[in-house]
């Protein structure tokens, strides 16, 4: 994510997260206090839910100070699972929440003196709670959109579980009202269970980002297919996948000739790289290792000797072989758990096929009791 990216997101977070403060204190003050005067223990319930937000609003707004940050020297990676974090302590706080109106709930049913009346005054209150959060949860519904920034939309969602949780307090002080005194009781009980279920989606998503969780099969098939379909890609294989503050990122292994040079392979690295990144939503980052064989099944190439040691016997072996010593270069390939050898040379070194076949052998028959070296492939031009 570039820096305009992530000022605009850490912008967008700041900017939702203090109307959603300051409407959050207003209402929760006007529920709570209606809840007494109106003698309704749903909706002091209900305005305790909306004072929690203001803690889950600060914590959103610090984590989107700190995921607005650039990568740096500590997090290479950047500041985006500090969303996630604040996410999962964010569904802890909720739970913590849920079970004190419940308990409290179930206490009051279980002790029916303890049992409050509520009066019209609860049913305004609820009414107007459900206008104001369900017009907060659009508003932040539609920044956590613009700006791809799940922390944004889990708030939301927070704000609309006010909304529903009103909803149901509006049902319970109505039942009251109308004769059935329960009803406000277990409104409050059905308005924590409904925090509860809130808090599990948001702790468990930020959970299995949080182990890196790979992307459903479905979006695995479709980044499989792009890749498969990118030119100079043989096969895939180790197509891994995790999310990092509501963002993908991805590694894969692709396959492709194993003669072709390293700028070919690399030009084929980008392209797969920038065609994942154009077409997957939310796509941040893509890792690209080219493979010249499949090394999940070919025999490995570990332990096989480098460049310097692998032309320090080639000489020694070719030192009786004028010709070798005018060879331009030489290219080596580590396939199938062995060396081939590429030798380069002037075209004037080329005085007929015979010559050259001749002189091939010549060069296999002195390497051929080196284990490590699988054949001598000669070029001229």
């Amino acid at each position: 994510m570039d820096i305009n990216s992530r000022q605009a997101r850490a912008q967008a977070i700041k900017r939702t997260t203090l109307v959603g403060a300051i409407v959050n204190l207003l209402l929760s003050a006007v529920k709570i206090v209606a809840g007494v005067f109106g003698q309704s223990h749903a909706l002091i319930a209900d305005g305790i839910h909306s004072l929690s937000d203001l803690l889950s609003d600060l914590l959103v707004w610090f984590a989107g100070h700190k995921a607005g940050q650039a990568p740096d020297a500590e997090h290479p990676y950047g500041h985006g699972r500090f969303e996630t974090v604040a996410t999962l302590v964010l569904g802890f706080l909720l739970v913590a929440v849920a079970l004190g109106i419940g308990w409290d709930a179930v206490q009051r049913l279980f002790h029916p003196q303890a049992l409050l009346q509520p009066g019209p005054i609860a049913l305004y209150a609820a009414g107007l709670s459900i206008l104001i959060k369900e017009a907060l949860y659009w508003y932040t519904r539609a920044y956590g959109v613009r700006v791809r920034s799940d922390l944004l939309i889990a708030n939301a969602w927070h704000h609309r579980s006010d909304a529903i949780s009103s909803v149901i307090v509006m049902i319970g002080v109505a039942g009251t009202l109308a004769g059935l005194p329960d009803l406000d009781a277990i409104a409050s009980v059905l308005v924590a269970v409904m925090i509860a279920k809130i808090a599990w989606d948001l702790g468990s998503n930020a959970t299995r980002e949080l182990v890196d969780t790979a992307l459903d099969p479905e979006r695995l098939r479709e980044m499989s297919r792009i890749i498969r379909h990118s030119t100079g890609v043989r096969d895939i294989h180790m197509l891994r996948t995790r999310t990092l503050g509501g963002n993908t990122a991805a590694d894969v292994h692709v396959l492709v000739d194993p003669d072709i040079s390293v700028s070919e392979g690399h030009a084929i690295s980008v392209l797969v790289q920038e065609r994942l990144m154009e077409t997957i939503e939310r796509m941040s980052d893509v890792i690209v290792h080219i493979d010249p064989e499949d090394d999940e099944c070919a025999t490995p190439t570990k332990g096989l000797p480098m460049r310097t040691e692998v032309l320090g016997r080639l000489d020694q072996r070719w030192q009786e072989i004028p010709e070798a010593l005018t060879r331009k270069r030489v290219l080596l390939h580590y396939l199938e758990g062995a060396i081939t050898v590429d030798v380069f040379f002037p075209l004037r070194t080329f005085v007929d096929a015979a010559a050259a076949r001749q002189l091939q052998q010549r060069l296999r028959a002195a390497i051929q009791d080196d284990p490590e070296i699988a054949d001598v492939r000669l070029y001229f031009g």
